[in-house]
């Protein structure tokens, strides 16, 4: 597949800006932890990973099998060590999705495959975290 490449740039205080096909993402601490809270901390942009690769991975599936889906989201609840250096060793997601009935075996083989076939961040979250998943299928939509 290639290497990829970044490189973060020394912002002063605690924060450093990264270009990734232009976009700017910056990393920052809040400001208890000596930061100024001008981007979202390594660690939890780690989650946001995570809920992006399966997530692209199950719209992608869910296209490709023709199901109709709405108000579909992603929770994500990682469990944060005490001890130093502070991991994430257990990771739930939760996979909130509106969906017919009739569809809801599709869904199951969608979320499957990126969990146990396609999604990389998953693989690798694995090699250091106990990571489970759920569906939740939602009502249909009350009109709010």
């Amino acid at each position: 597949m290639g290497v990829n490449h970044i490189e973060s740039v020394y912002q002063g205080g605690m924060s450093f800006s990264t270009a990734i096909r232009g976009h700017q993402v910056t990393i920052d601490l809040d400001q208890e932890h000596g930061g100024q809270n001008l981007g979202s901390s390594p660690k939890i942009l780690m989650l946001v990973s995570l809920a992006g690769c399966t997530g692209l991975d199950v719209v992608s599936i869910l296209n490709k099998m023709k199901v109709t889906f709405s108000q579909f989201r992603i929770h994500v609840q990682a469990h944060v060590t005490d001890t130093d250096p502070k991991i994430y060793d257990k990771v739930a997601l939760t996979y909130h999705i509106q969906v017919d009935e009739k569809d809801q075996a599709r869904v199951e083989r969608a979320v499957s495959l990126s969990q146990e076939k396609y999604c990389g961040v998953s693989e690798m979250f694995r090699a250091f975290s106990d990571l489970s998943y759920q569906i939740q299928y939602e009502g249909p939509s009350d009109g709010r």
